[in-house]
Parts: structure tokens; C-alpha cells; sequence
């Protein structure tokens, strides 16, 4: 089996928000996530050199393996679009644009998808997703309680919101109310828009039926 380049951590882009301290961001950022580039980086390496005789379905290396990749990767994935959805003083900025479109045309209007949106990260026990379905083209906000439970094939994550207990602790406590209201007034719409342009959305958004 070819070797797989090591996955790298990826560096914050802002040093601070409004909201969430630099001491959170700092623990979040430079070691849940880092963590998680590591694992992911020892997990293929094991792959390479794994057992696949005794492969088993109720216990193996490669099944475990197999299992494990998965968890750690999409750490690695929905971590860094979290981080990469958050700017610097965006003062609760609306989204402007594609995306401003997109959400009135699929949830109503902004107001609706924000209500669902805050609403699901009080109900979801690890992430809340606004993706895109590239089969019918259309936005949806998805719960994800673990990082390999929730997530739906051949949809791409447009906006990805942390609700783990280990996002907020520091600056919230238990108030994850009040974190999900901070997270909003930092999110950074352009970035979006760059995912929107980097997967090209806006030809799967043809399928869209209203």
C-alpha cells in the first residue's frame, strides 16, 4: 500500500473573537484538534502494515483501525471548517451574496435558518452542519452527535458549528446558550462563499427543486 501524505495542522487565522477567549480558542485549536492531525497521521501509518487475513467484523486491527480513521479524519475535517467559519469583527454581519440567497430560497428567509440552526445547537450533542446535498442541490442543517455518526454521503459542509462541551467550557461553563450566540456574531459569510466557489456548489445547485 502507497504511503498517504501526513495530514498537517493547519494554523488559526485570527488570534481572537468576540466572545470566545484566546485562552478557549488556544485549548480548542492547539490541542483537541492538533490531536486529532496526530492520531489520524498514526492510524494510516498502522494501515499500511495491517493484518488483513484476520480481518473480522466482531473484532480486528483493520477493522478497528478502519473505525478509528474515520472518527479521528473527520476531527481533523469538521474542526478546521469550524475554525475556518469564524472571523474577526464580523459584528453579527448577515450573509451577503450566493449564500444570503441560497438560505432564503431553502429555509425561507435567514431568520428561519437561523432559528433552526441555533436551535439544533442546543439539541445536538457534538456538531451542527449546514451543508449542501450535491444530489437535489439544496442546504440543510445536519446533527451530528460523534464525528462518524450524522454526516450524510455527497454533501458538503458549508458552515460547521462545535457544540462539544470541550468548545465553550472555558469562557461559558454550562451556558452553551450564550457560546452559540457568540459563535454567530463571529461567523465569516465570505468563507462560505469560498467553499461555495472551491466545490463549485452552484452546479449541483441546478438540481434544486423549489
Amino acid at each position: 500500500m502507497a504511503s498517504i501524505p501526513e495530514k498537517t495542522i493547519k494554523p488559526l487565522k485570527y488570534k481572537s473573537l468576540d466572545g470566545l477567549s484566546d485562552k478557549q480558542l488556544s485549548q480548542h485549536h492547539d490541542v483537541l484538534y492538533a490531536g486529532y492531525v496526530k492520531k489520524t497521521n498514526e492510524i494510516r501509518k498502522a494501515l499500511e502494515t495491517v493484518d488483513k487475513v484476520s480481518a473480522n467484523a466482531t473484532f480486528s486491527q483493520l477493522r478497528e483501525l478502519k473505525v478509528e480513521e474515520t472518527f479521528a479524519l473527520n476531527g481533523v475535517k469538521l474542526h478546521e471548517n469550524y475554525f475556518d467559519s469564524m472571523g474577526e469583527k464580523k459584528n453579527g454581519a448577515k450573509p451577503t451574496g450566493t449564500i444570503a440567497s441560497w438560505l432564503d430560497e431553502d429555509f425561507g428567509s435567514f431568520e428561519n435558518w437561523m432559528a433552526e440552526f441555533k436551535a439544533m445547537g442546543i439539541a445536538s450533542r457534538g456538531w451542527v452542519v449546514l451543508a449542501m446535498d450535491m444530489e437535489d442541490g439544496r442546504l440543510y442543517n445536519f446533527s451530528c452527535d460523534v464525528h462518524n455518526q450524522g454526516g450524510v454521503w455527497a454533501a458538503v459542509p458549508v458552515l460547521v458549528l462545535d457544540v462539544y462541551e470541550h468548545a465553550y467550557f472555558i469562557d461559558y461553563g454550562t451556558t452553551r446558550k450564550d457560546y452559540i450566540e457568540a459563535y454567530m456574531k463571529n461567523i465569516d459569510w465570505a468563507e462560505c462563499g469560498n467553499v461555495i466557489g472551491k466545490f463549485k456548489l452552484d452546479i449541483f445547485r441546478k438540481n434544486r427543486k423549489a
